[in-house]
Parts: structure tokens; sequence; C-alpha cells
């Protein structure tokens, strides 16, 4: 099963493809959707739609993970995060493809063993779960965390939705 993690954001957005086959996980791909800070807003949100698809298009993952919303002291920051989660959401369901959502907690505690780690400890285990050697772009590995949680749990048919 080849699953599109997703670690959204306003300027940077994560994302990583991880295929299992048996017991064995393996990095398809993985990169950023970045925008400038100084891109209007609504831009920055049509770029992550349009290439969330791309992405869909071009790979074919059966299903999405992505992180669901946590809460935040600033409401401004916490409604953009929404705006950008949002589109995502709408990519994947333009393109019909199943959504499940996990809290920051699940995914941490799904790969590292810990519901309150660090984005480094995170970026750690999965490059070690995924056999990468090179050092991932923290938005990046928070996004195949989120595919391999969505991963580990889908065994026991109790994924997030």
């Amino acid at each position: 099963m080849l699953v599109l993690g997703v670690d959204p954001g306003s300027r940077i957005t994560g994302y990583g493809l991880v295929e299992k086959k048996g017991t064995d996980m393996a990095l398809i791909h993985s990169g950023l959707i970045k925008s400038r800070g100084n891109t209007p807003f609504y831009n920055r949100i049509h770029k992550i739609f349009q290439s969330v698809v791309e992405i869909v298009e071009k790979f074919g993952p059966q299903e999405m993970a992505i992180e669901d919303l946590f809460y935040a002291k600033n409401i401004q920051s916490s409604l953009k995060l929404g705006h950008a989660r949002g589109a995502a959401l709408i990519a994947a369901v333009q393109c019909h493809i199943p959504i499940f959502e996990y809290t920051p907690l699940e995914i941490k505690k799904s790969v590292v063993g810990y519901g309150r780690a660090g984005k480094e400890q995170v970026r750690s285990m999965v490059q070690l779960i995924l056999g990468i050697r090179e050092e991932l772009p923290l938005d990046a590995s928070d996004a195949l965390a989120a595919a391999i949680c969505h991963l580990n749990w889908s065994k026991f048919g109790t994924a997030g939705r």
C-alpha cells in the first residue's frame, strides 16, 4: 500500500510517500511545498491544493494521512494552519483518496513510542525506519511520520478517520 503523508503549514507543507510491502516500509518520495512569506495567503493555499493534486496524480497513493489540528495559543496561526489543512484535504477529496487524520500525539507515539517527542527525535526514527541516511527537512520527516503512523494503525484496522 502506498500512503501520502502530509504535514500542513501555510508557508511550508511537508509531504512524503511511504510504501508498505509485507512488513517492510520504503520511502518513495518526499519534499516540501514552499511559499515565500510575502506571497499572498490565498496564493499559498492554492499552491498547496495544486501541489497535492499533482503529487497524487504522479504517484497514485491509495490513501492520505494528515496531521490533525492541535491546540495553539495563537488563534491567527491556528486559522492559517486550518486553511492549509483544508487545501490538502480538498485536493485528496477531488482525487478520490481516502483521508485519515491523526493527532501529533498519535503520530509521535506511533513512530517514536513517546507522544511528547521532539521534531528531531521524530526525524531520527523516520530515517531509521525507512533506512534513510541523509538528513530530511523536519516538515518532510513529519509528513513521513504521518504516513508511517497510518500504516502502523491500518494493520490493526483502527486507522483514524
